[in-house]
């Protein structure tokens, strides 16, 4: 019998190409069966930013398999942490839950030496995140 997870993450952005995704990946790969994972956008896009994903893969992280989703209602209920990236008042709140609103620049267009920073970013971000659930 497995252990349920510690908590549940939502990352949540406009397309769900991008930072979410990456944000989704990392916390995937350094929590793995510790937390369950969601990501979701407000205007999903048809496919997940190429730079992202070559990006992420420099780190030993592929992303290359995922799609963007719409954001639902469901999918916050169902979350512990909700975490915004740009995607302002789309995000329907539900008390009780961690909101959490991440400042990063926006990959969208960008090469994978632009991306690189903004996932080193994340990556801080996460790798902060994981401490804070295995601290409660």
């Amino acid at each position: 019998m497995t252990a349920s997870p510690a908590a549940s993450v939502l990352f949540v952005c406009v397309h769900n190409a991008g930072r979410s995704q990456m944000a989704a990946g990392f916390l995937q790969h350094l929590a793995g069966d510790r937390v369950e994972v969601r990501s979701a956008g407000s205007m999903p896009g048809d496919r997940v930013n190429p730079a992202a994903v070559a990006a992420m893969a420099e780190v030993g992280v592929d992303i290359s398999d995922q799609k963007p989703k719409i954001l639902t209602a469901e999918a916050v209920q169902a979350s512990d942490y909700v975490i915004t990236m740009g995607c302002g008042d789309a995000c329907p709140y539900f008390p009780g839950k961690t909101y959490l609103d991440w400042k990063l620049d926006d990959p969208a267009g960008q090469g994978v030496e632009a991306v690189r920073p903004i996932r080193d970013e994340i990556r801080a971000l996460i790798e902060n995140l994981i401490a804070e659930i295995d601290a409660k």
